[in-house]
């Protein structure tokens, strides 16, 4: 079972907003796409640079970097030149704050 850790309030992160938050060793972003939050790494399978400036349509995160698509509820890719999917992490909402599985575990 995952542990979880305390991100942001909810209000933090308005629907097609992000907010990052870093680990000891990894960075992840939260999203939030019309009211359901997500949570990945900042980090495109292509060639490991940051997907944290890339443009989100609906559930698509795109590399600012090449281009490579990837969805942002299950990591899998939507466009080359990715061709493995990104790491995504557990997300609950409870009592106004969002949560986020604790990668330093």
């Amino acid at each position: 079972m995952s542990e979880f850790v305390k991100a942001a309030r909810v209000g933090e992160i308005p629907p097609g907003k992000r907010i990052f938050y870093e680990f000891d060793y990894e960075t992840v972003i939260i999203l939030n796409v019309d009211g359901e939050f997500y949570c990945i790494a900042d980090l495109c399978s292509h060639d490991d640079g940051p997907l944290e400036d890339g443009a989100l349509t609906g559930h698509a995160i795109e590399c600012p970097r090449h281009g490579a698509c990837f969805d942002v509820r299950t990591g899998a890719v939507l466009a080359l030149p990715a061709t493995a999917a990104i790491p995504t992490y557990d997300v609950k909402v409870e009592d106004g704050f969002v949560f986020i599985e604790n990668l330093d575990e």
